[in-house]
């Protein structure tokens, strides 16, 4: 099946620190980067590396096409990436040297998506694909109740979280994939995270793991013991990895190991979607720790 993913799309300036700022502190960075970033993109691409098919929506100014190559060499179709004359979003990230990070994000072209790409979106979408989104566009409801109207499968991720619209959207999603912060604040709902009536939920724990539960029962999946040197788009490789390898059939233990063994490649790597790996490498990776054991 195919992939649909209305996200955002940033270029992110990466900023290595001693620590991260404390309120009213001047500190100089270490190291700069810049990179294409935003959870709708680093999704994308973690989609696309992880073998699965997906068509990327969203906007950036005209100028700055030269950012969507890493996401056309990883296999993502563009086709409905439009241009305009607002800026490109972009987030400023800083990253400690524990692999902890601040981001802060100034949405701009992605706050600017008209109506009209879900249209286009589903003029080409066939029940039974996946409608991805996030919250760091305009459009998450409308284009998530479209799609869920249209037949499309419907995963969520719920970041930044907000609390209304993540209640809201609730009764429409089959798969929501979130944080353990996260989940405490779904508790705001009145009920237990594993009493939503979501059909899968994953609560990713950082090194803790990941924990499933839904119509396939209860998992929990270990992570994978790693020195981490930057954690920034961990959570979008896991979910990348995890959403494509659903709508390829694989089963949900098999793809949350496979999505564990993505982010812990991902997290010893600096950047967040330059440093996703291929599906070679993190398969290659869970051969050599069985050898291992």
């Amino acid at each position: 099946m195919t992939i649909y993913n209305l996200g955002s799309i940033n270029i992110d300036y990466i900023y290595g620190m001693p620590h991260l700022v404390c309120p009213g502190e001047t500190l100089a960075a270490t190291r700069f980067d810049s990179a294409l970033g935003g959870k709708g993109a680093n999704q994308s691409i973690a989609i696309a590396r992880a073998g699965g098919k997906v068509f990327h929506a969203g906007m950036i100014h005209r100028d700055d096409d030269d950012w969507l190559t890493d996401m056309i060499a990883a296999g993502v179709d563009t086709h409905f990436i439009t241009r305009g004359d607002t800026p490109t979003g972009h987030a400023i990230v800083a990253v400690d040297d524990a692999g902890e990070n601040q981001i802060i994000l100034a949405p701009l072209s992605n706050a600017s998506l008209t109506e009209d790409i879900i249209t286009s979106i589903l003029t080409m979408a066939k029940p039974g694909d996946w409608a991805l989104t996030q919250n760091e566009t305009n459009l998450t409801a409308p284009y998530l109740k479209a799609a869920k109207a249209h037949g499309l499968l419907i995963c969520y991720s719920a970041a930044p979280f907000v609390a209304e619209m993540t209640a809201e959207l609730l009764p429409l999603v089959d798969l929501l994939i979130i944080n353990a912060i996260e989940a405490e604040a779904l508790k705001a709902l009145g009920k237990p995270v594993d009493h939503l009536g979501v059909p899968h939920l994953i609560i990713t724990r950082g090194s803790d793991g990941a924990d499933y539960v839904g119509k396939d029962g209860t998992y929990h999946v270990a992570a994978k013991p790693v020195q981490a040197v930057d954690t920034t788009g961990a959570g979008d490789t896991y979910l990348g990895y995890m959403l494509a390898q659903l709508d390829q059939g694989v089963g949900i233990a098999d793809a949350m190991s496979l999505a564990a063994a993505a982010a812990a490649i991902q997290v010893t790597r600096h950047g967040a979607s330059a440093a996703i790996p291929n599906i070679h490498e993190t398969k290659s990776s869970l051969t050599a720790n069985l050898t291992k054991a």
